[in-house]
């Protein structure tokens, strides 16, 4: 009960639709810690994707200059300077050209 407080309705205060209410949420809860870990990886790539077309580069072409170029960006941090540090992107696409 302590665990659906905050809920709607029949939902916080009736034991069985409680128990079932808070069972769901857990489960909810358990599979979307993963699907954020997946949401964030295409989030990334699409950034990355933008800022690259704005060289006139793909992703997929950009992505493989850059491991041939040796540099071990992840895409968290590219997709960071995609968004905000636009030169130090710019910088980073020159060197894999």
């Amino acid at each position: 009960m302590e665990m659906a407080k905050g809920y709607f309705g029949r939902r916080k205060n009736v034991w069985t639709v409680a128990k079932n209410a808070v069972e769901k949420a857990l489960v909810y809860a358990y599979r979307d810690r993963r699907q954020k870990k997946r949401s964030f990886r295409a989030l990334w790539i699409q950034r990355i994707n933008a800022g690259a077309r704005l060289h006139g580069m793909s992703y997929s072409v950009f992505m493989g200059k850059l491991h041939a170029a040796n540099i071990e960006l992840n895409r968290k941090v590219l997709a960071d300077l995609a968004m905000n540090h636009p030169e130090a992107f710019t910088a980073v696409i020159n060197k894999v050209k």
